[in-house]
């Protein structure tokens, strides 16, 4: 029997993930928002002093507010398709969509896009600028962990897989797991990227992770997990 798949992403995230996850045959999937994505109060800087903008998240044009007014003549490299979506329904162009992370965006940017703004939010991956490129930032959003609810610690008292989709989800899993008595041996995680799958930590009964950032591929991870015999 498939063990079940939870789902912990922010909305509007994992109502999303949860919709193409049970569209996939044989799995039984349950989300459980562990954060809350709040805007922060920021200023954006004068446009043209930029000649594009880097953005790793769809929430950073779902929560970025008025600040983003006088950005949208700046072209965007977005991360992934949702992120690229979310640009262009804010009224910004795409110069380009990644698909292997914004280190390999940034190491390949076109010559005339090289003093950048990044929007991200609290919780952000480090980036190495190349030489020759600038780069500012700016916070706009945040996620605010939630505690696990009474309904999730019971299901995880059980085999499961998790999804995980930030670094930050790792590590209030595993947090969370230690304070409520749940056991990590019999709980395997698929992950959003090598690194995410680092954050998560060790004792788990197994960690997988795809390659690049697409929810898709996650998805499809998480399913063969829930399906394969327990090693």
């Amino acid at each position: 029997m498939a063990v079940p798949l939870v789902i912990v992403r922010p909305e509007p995230g994992c109502s999303a993930s949860l919709s193409a996850a049970r569209a996939m045959p044989g799995l039984e999937v349950h989300g459980f928002p562990l954060f809350e994505v709040v805007a922060r109060s920021w200023e954006a800087p004068a446009p043209d002093r930029f000649d594009a903008l880097l953005v790793g998240s769809a929430m950073v044009f779902r929560h970025g507010g008025r600040g983003l007014r006088g950005l949208t003549g700046l072209p965007v490299y977005a991360v992934g398709e949702t992120t690229a979506a979310e640009a262009r329904a804010a009224g910004f162009a795409v110069a380009r969509t990644g698909a292997g992370g914004l280190q390999a965006m940034l190491d390949s940017l076109a010559p005339e896009h090289l003093r950048l703004l990044r929007l991200a939010g609290e919780e952000r991956i480090a980036l190495t600028v190349p030489e020759g490129v600038t780069m500012e930032e700016r916070v706009v959003y945040a996620s605010v962990p939630r505690a696990m609810p009474p309904e999730l610690v019971t299901l995880l008292r059980s085999p499961a897989i998790v999804a995980l989709h930030s670094a930050e989800a790792a590590r209030h899993l595993a947090a969370e797991c230690v304070r409520h008595g749940i056991r990590r041996a019999p709980l395997r995680l698929a992950a959003l990227g090598p690194r995410i799958a680092t954050a998560a930590g060790d004792g788990w009964g197994e960690v997988a992770s795809v390659p690049f950032p697409e929810d898709k591929a996650l998805l499809a991870l998480a399913r063969q997990m829930c399906q394969d015999p327990w090693p």
